[in-house]
């Protein structure tokens, strides 16, 4: 496998810098091979690796030659009509994934058996993984990437990221808890177990403040595994006077436990976290 990924990396690596082979047919077949893959798991656009997430600027590059190959074309269903470049997803009962009208996934995420897609909106390069629900109106963007087990409550945005290829996306660890409204944009990573309360927004510079010590821990770009965090707000000094900005703050951890179902509701009840 490994073989066979490095020589269609180079084929796209090569196309990448060269657009004019996407006139050869065989560039063009490799270019849809990617694309399949992607739609089938068999590849993802990141990837935890020896513990650290990393991300294939090659494969993204094969999403965006995707789009210049194709052209847009009339799409009919039902009494809707769209105009568009990329398909949707279809084989849902074989790919044992519960998915409620109207929502879309588009062709070339992958969305795992088990999981239950309201209507909502899955983008390309996507990865959804096993036993996840994307609540109703959420938005998974481009390459985002959500693991097992993962609540994505009514109304969430995640962020997706295509350009420039290099830039990391929006990454939800396993059991992860995604409260109502909340927003997560810009590569931030919220690690597994993670608890976010409805409406936190969270982008590459927000704050997100440890506040259960004695003194404050900031992080930023991720979520601890475990934290259950809420929306918040710190002052800032402008030329104008001082003002309160958001921030995200960690206000407890999550109980360790083998039946996830459980921790989540205790911490959920113990720090009243709406979601």
């Amino acid at each position: 496998m490994q073989e066979k990924t490095e020589a269609l990396r180079t084929v796209i690596e090569e196309a990448w810098e060269n657009r004019e082979l996407l006139e050869s047919q065989e560039v063009r077949k490799v270019v849809g091979e990617v694309i399949a893959m992607l739609d089938g798991g068999v590849i993802r656009v990141a990837e935890k690796i020896g513990g650290e997430w990393v991300t294939h600027e090659w494969i993204k590059k094969a999403i965006l030659l995707y789009f210049l190959m194709r052209e847009p074309r009339n799409m009919i269903s039902g009494m809707f009509e769209y105009f568009d470049k990329i398909p949707v997803k279809r084989g849902f009962s074989s790919l044992g994934v519960r998915v409620v009208p109207p929502a879309t996934i588009r062709y070339g995420s992958y969305v795992a058996p088990g999981c239950v897609i309201m209507p909502s909106y899955i983008n390309i390069g996507a990865y959804v993984d096993s036993g996840t629900m994307v609540d109703t109106w959420a938005t998974v963007g481009s390459c985002a990437q959500v693991g097992k087990n993962v609540h994505i409550s009514g109304g969430v945005g995640i962020g997706g990221v295509l350009e420039p290829p290099q830039a990391q996306p929006v990454i939800i660890e396993d059991n992860a808890f995604i409260g109502s409204r909340c927003i997560i944009v810009e590569g931030v990573i919220i690690e597994e177990e993670a608890v976010l309360g409805a409406g936190v927004v969270i982008t590459a510079s927000t704050k997100i403040i440890d506040v259960t010590g004695d003194e404050p821990v900031e992080y930023k770009g991720r979520v601890p595994a475990r934290s259950v965090v809420i929306p918040g707000s710190y002052t800032k000094k402008f030329p104008a006077g001082e003002y309160n900005v958001p921030c995200a703050l960690i206000i407890g951890k999550r109980t360790e436990s083998t039946d996830k179902k459980v921790s989540l509701n205790e911490a959920l009840r113990k720090f009243n976290v709406p979601v």
